[in-house]
């Protein structure tokens, strides 16, 4: 779910790319194909499919948490959905899942500075005893703080990691080293003998609401109970204990998990010529239960959806377009699956796999696109460069770095060796709303997610009425997907 580095410093690169493209880009790819490219993407940008999927999804099922009974609903709605909007051969994918739900929680500070604070447990976090945690905290900055704590050094305490804020960037760099936090984070602190783990919410704004996100199983198990600060409470916790005096906190949660099941939602546009080769566009269904998920990840769908119906509508291109919709995407299990990605993945036969010839992911909000990456031995291509001069026109500059990862949706099928393209949004507020109460349908600005689509269609469309070999471009091993 991030958005790959794009430096500044590429502009003169690309500007040159758009001038050899629009030079000669119309020898070397189709002509016809470019044309209808462009008038894909002029189109789309007065497409009202996507907030309409996002609408829709968000206020009919509002949270979607892997697993749920509205997670399940939105799966069977979005079926219905897609075969309203012409798709073909719409099916309903399931899968086992263990599934998650918070309950009550509360976090608070007792004794001389008492006060409840705003917290959130972690996703897949186990619950605290009936009667609650109550122990003197320990502070650290970072998680290798907290690693070179001595061994039993934590007994009868709660391990609290104030790692800072999150910078707001617009390739999103930074939060992987927090997401690590959250989720090596409560096996560390039991580990050196802790009875619990908070940390300062992975997040860009200051606003008091906490932010989720899953915990990982380790052995088959979370350790121990997870909690996430509001940035706030963080600053709170921290000046009190900045002041030199003990601080003791009470910690109470009822989370549990339960056997369920989980969906993809697929869906194609079959091609016209080679219908056997297929390029896979993926998003995610699931959602955390604070927010309703429309940056996370019904904007996803929704863009990837209406590039789909976008190109349907002009017609066929040579291979299909693939639509799906991933079920659980957000959360950890007691075994790798790979959870959507992976159930998709064990469907297919080798030569299936085979003709998976390119796939991309859209799971980073519905901000606006600023860059392409495309396989490593993309850079100089024909193909680059009619992508190029039909994606510059809406602010689509081509990335000096190549795609190699995908999106944990997509990252099955990535590792396995389908070639993967990154079509990278600015990131710049993503983590202000990510996995919070915030991510609600009025954060999504039309005119972004528009460009968006655009984006989309015109890229798939280049790539789907194509027979460029994306395997040819690709490195002899994937990169393990983020």
């Amino acid at each position: 779910m991030f958005s790959r580095p794009f430096a500044a410093t590429a502009t003169a690169t690309a500007i040159a790319l758009v001038l050899a493209a629009s030079a000669g880009a119309s020898q070397a790819q189709d002509a016809s194909t470019i044309r209808t490219a462009e008038q894909l993407r002029d189109r789309a940008l007065s497409s009202n499919v996507a907030l309409d999927y996002v609408t829709q999804i968000t206020t009919r099922f509002g949270p979607r948490p892997a697993g749920s009974p509205a997670e399940t609903a939105a799966a069977e709605w979005a079926a219905e959905y897609l075969r309203g909007l012409g798709f073909q051969n719409v099916r309903i994918q399931e899968f086992p899942l263990v599934g998650w739900e918070r309950g009550e929680e509360s976090v608070a500070i007792v004794g001389p500075h008492a006060q409840r604070l705003v917290a959130a447990a972690l996703g897949h976090s186990i619950a605290t005893p009936a009667e609650g945690i109550q122990a003197p905290i320990v502070r650290f900055t970072t998680l290798a703080e907290l690693m070179a704590a001595p061994e039993g050094s934590l007994a009868g305490k709660i391990a609290y990691v104030d790692a800072g804020q999150l910078i707001p960037r617009e390739n999103g760099a930074g939060y992987s080293p927090l997401a690590y936090l959250r989720a090596a984070g409560p096996t560390v602190a039991a580990s050196k003998g802790a009875l619990a783990f908070v940390m300062r919410s992975a997040g860009s704004d200051e606003h008091r609401m906490p932010h989720t996100g899953t915990t990982a199983y380790v052995g088959g198990k979370v350790a121990v109970p997870g909690f996430a600060l509001s940035a706030p409470d963080a600053d709170q916790l921290s000046r009190i204990v900045a002041m030199g005096e003990p601080v003791t906190l009470r910690l109470h949660s009822t989370a549990h998990t339960y056997e369920t099941t989980s969906r993809n939602v697929i869906a194609d546009i079959p091609g016209r010529t080679r219908p056997e080769e297929i390029i896979v566009l993926g998003s995610h269904m699931d959602s955390w239960d604070l927010g309703t998920g429309a940056i996370d990840d019904a904007a996803g769908g929704g863009i990837t959806v209406a590039a789909a119906k976008a190109i349907a509508e002009h017609g066929r291109p040579a291979r299909t377009v693939r639509v799906i919709l991933y079920g659980s995407e957000e959360v950890a299990q007691p075994t790798d699956t790979g959870n959507g990605g992976g159930a998709y993945l064990r469907s297919l036969t080798p030569e299936e796999l085979a003709n998976h010839v390119f796939t991309g992911e859209s799971d980073f909000g519905a901000d606006r696109i600023y860059a392409l990456g495309l396989p490593i031995g993309a850079k100089d291509s024909d193909f680059a460069k009619a992508a190029a001069r039909v994606l510059y026109p809406i602010g689509v500059l081509p990335s000096p770095d190549p795609e190699l990862h995908g999106g944990a949706d997509i990252g099955p099928i990535v590792e396995a060796g389908v070639p993967v393209f990154g079509l990278n949004q600015d990131g710049t507020r993503y983590f202000d709303l990510h996995h919070t109460a915030d991510d609600t349908l009025d954060k999504i600005d039309p005119a972004q997610l528009s460009q968006n689509v655009a984006a989309w269609t015109a890229l798939v469309w280049l790539a789907a009425d194509s027979d460029v070999d994306f395997r040819a471009m690709r490195p002899t091993e994937a990169a393990p997907a983020h």
